[in-house]
């Protein structure tokens, strides 16, 4: 076995890298994308010591994998997606180009609101379901080492007897500025994030935390960040620019980004299959609605336009957030007075107005509740207006891609917990566009969603309506089987 690299106590020595084996990143697609040619001291160099001022630091001395020259035959994935509240793993054996086979899943959560709860799947046994957890969990890192120890524990999961037989981990990352594709975790790619947690406050910093505990824990497996933009670095440049200063606006990465990429990507390629269509020719519009909702116009099987921007706040309402507001609404609602003055808004931070329409707007501000199954089924007033509100800009941002897509559109698809189970929603935004040649029908809309896309229009119309079961886990693993250069011998 190579010695393991003991990373220096100053500046960085790049003598380091010539105690292991090169590891390359490609960068065929871009100077950020890929797993090829660029030299190891670029990329695992070590990050103690490393004179950066920096809100965080890998807690372990990432060196080239020792899977990476072993990778041609079956090896675990961990697919890991971290909120801000839970942790979910799932688990899939796979080989280069082949479909990963799921073998297992894990999650915690109620990690802000104790006592924290694990669930188990083995083989689509439920094995563990919601049980409290004796010690204290309240991090993601005390959550990674539960959920790991439960994997490693298991006898009747032979794939992961020790901690090295875990090849790849994959990180749903929710921002990824301008990466176009999945990189493998570097320490420049890994400040690069953090400098973009700002931006996705929410999931970024917890999603870095896991990374974090993976570097610590499975010093052997390949990390790999998988990004929620990274679909939409197709969108035009006129869709993504913002109209103000430009030298300002590229200096701060001010433009539209987009979000949920990694079940768009899903639901690209499944709707594709279903419609017996090449993905490079499918023109659909995409509804990703649950918790945070958003819109995509998909055109010739890549972004368009969606209804995310800077940050996922913009566009669709949800939960807690607004969404599309007037920019200036927030001066007025956080002032301290009646009308605006210097005084009653020279206060007012970046991180407040976040606060305001990331977590204390959306329908839980209507009606008191984030659950939307309670929102759809009430006869209350607060609860009718929320979700009219909700059926109303889903609507209009139904139109706008619809034209977008100059009316070729093979299919409007729902997706997202509230799009996969609330027929009550769907049916009603179908009603509110039927102008536009979308269909529903009241029978097959009411049966439960069992495929991973199903028909509920009518008669298989011009412009289907599908419902799509987005896997958004399933998607990072497949994206990691993709890449030829993790599994090929050095």
């Amino acid at each position: 076995m190579v010695p393991r690299a003991t990373p220096p106590t100053s500046a960085l020595d790049h003598s380091t890298a010539d105690v292991v084996d090169s590891f390359f990143i490609d960068r065929a697609n871009g100077p950020n994308c890929g797993l090829h040619n660029t030299p190891i001291d670029h990329i695992l160099l070590p990050i103690l010591g490393f004179k950066r001022h920096s809100r965080r630091t890998l807690r372990s001395y990432c060196r080239p994998p020792l899977h990476i020259q072993i990778l041609s035959t079956m090896r675990v994935i961990l697919a890991i997606n971290a909120g801000s509240s839970s942790v979910k793993i799932s688990v899939y054996s796979a080989e280069p180009k082949q479909s990963p086979r799921q073998i297992a899943e894990t999650s915690i959560s109620g990690l802000t609101a104790p006592p924290a709860q694990v669930s188990y799947t083995r083989g689509g046994v439920e094995v563990k379901k919601n049980e409290d957890l004796e010690d204290k969990v309240s991090t993601q890192d005390d959550a990674f080492r539960v959920l790991l120890k439960t994997l490693i524990d298991d006898a009747e999961l032979p794939e992961i007897k020790q901690k090295a037989d875990i090849a790849l981990t994959c990180h749903r990352i929710v921002h990824g500025g301008d990466y176009p594709c999945s990189q493998v975790i570097t320490q420049d790619t890994y400040h690069h994030l953090e400098e973009l947690s700002d931006l996705a406050p929410l999931h970024n910093g917890p999603a870095l935390d896991i990374v974090n505990s993976c570097v610590e824990q499975l010093p052997d497996a390949v990390n790999v960040a998988c990004f929620d933009t990274q679909f939409h670095s197709t969108i035009p440049d006129h869709v993504r620019t913002y109209p103000i200063n430009q030298e300002i606006a590229k200096k701060n990465h001010l433009r539209k980004f987009g979000f949920h990429g990694v079940s768009y990507s899903f639901i690209t390629r499944s709707v594709a299959e279903f419609l017996g269509k090449e993905t490079k020719d499918l023109n659909i519009i995409a509804l990703h609605l649950g918790s945070g909702a958003s819109a995509c116009a998909i055109r010739n099987g890549q972004s368009w336009d969606t209804s995310m921007g800077l940050t996922p706040v913009a566009g669709l309402p949800g939960a807690t957030r607004s969404g599309n507001v007037d920019p200036s609404l927030v001066f007025h609602y956080a002032s301290d007075v009646g009308k605006l003055s210097p005084n009653s808004t020279s206060k007012l931070h970046l991180t407040e107005a976040e606060e305001i329409l990331n977590k204390q707007s959306g329908w839980k501000a209507l009606t008191g509740t984030t659950n939307f199954g309670v929102i759809a089924s009430s006869d209350e007033p607060t609860h009718r207006l929320a979700f009219e509100i909700f059926v109303d800009r889903i609507c209009a941002f139904i139109g706008s891609y619809f034209v977008a897509l100059h009316g070729d559109v093979d299919a409007l698809v729902f997706a997202g917990g509230i799009g996969e189970k609330s027929d009550k929603l769907r049916k009603r935004v179908v009603e509110q566009c039927i102008c536009l040649g979308f269909t529903i029908d009241d029978e097959l809309n009411s049966r439960k969603i069992v495929d991973t896309v199903q028909e509920v229009g009518k008669n298989r119309a011009k412009c289907r309506t599908l419902v799509c079961q987005t896997d958004e886990q399933y998607e990072m693993a497949r994206l990691c089987t993709e890449k030829e250069e993790l599994w090929k011998q050095q």
